[in-house]
């Protein structure tokens, strides 16, 4: 069995904005598509360009789209019984972008969507995002790390945006 070593870089975001602010926030500019439809329209699509017009029409103005959301707090307020452990992972991306990096380097698939977690602590509301650069960087493809390099500026504006630490 081969294996590589990845050192992941995360990014980290505080805002002292509210835990449901900073998620709305967040997914103003995420678009938010009916994935049972997107999934099915992604099979019946039979062009490159019937793909793209697909995933244009998904997007949001970040050029990222939300694939799934996990509410991790959920289950710690259950144990917790009352405790208002609010942590929120979100599964976002953008699938020509994943193919861009996927066919240099089709580890890239693993990584992507990407994962942006969101969770309140006692200093403020975290924004956390491990950088696909990072991810990338061990396979040694300058195309692919390219793309994830814009992917990363993508993501850490939208941090940031999120967060009220970067203006829009």
């Amino acid at each position: 069995m081969r294996s590589i070593e990845i050192r992941v870089r995360r990014m980290n975001v505080v805002s002292s904005r509210p835990f449901d602010e900073v998620v709305r926030e967040l997914g103003a500019t995420i678009g938010h598509p009916d994935m049972t439809a997107f999934h099915q329209a992604m099979l019946a699509a039979k062009t490159p360009g019937d793909v793209e017009r697909l995933v244009e029409g998904a997007i949001g103005a970040s050029e990222l789209m939300e694939f799934a959301r996990y509410d991790a707090g959920e289950v710690l307020r259950k144990q917790r019984s009352g405790s208002e452990s609010k942590i929120l992972r979100l599964i976002v991306g953008n699938p020509l972008i994943m193919k861009e990096m996927a066919k240099r380097v089709p580890d890239a698939a693993a990584y992507a969507p990407i994962t942006i977690l969101v969770d309140e602590r006692e200093d403020g509301v975290h924004l956390s995002y491990d950088t696909m650069a990072s991810l990338l960087a061990p396979y040694g493809s300058e195309e692919a790390l390219a793309v994830a390099v814009d992917l990363d500026a993508k993501v850490e504006s939208l941090l940031e945006q999120a967060a009220g630490t970067h203006p829009r």
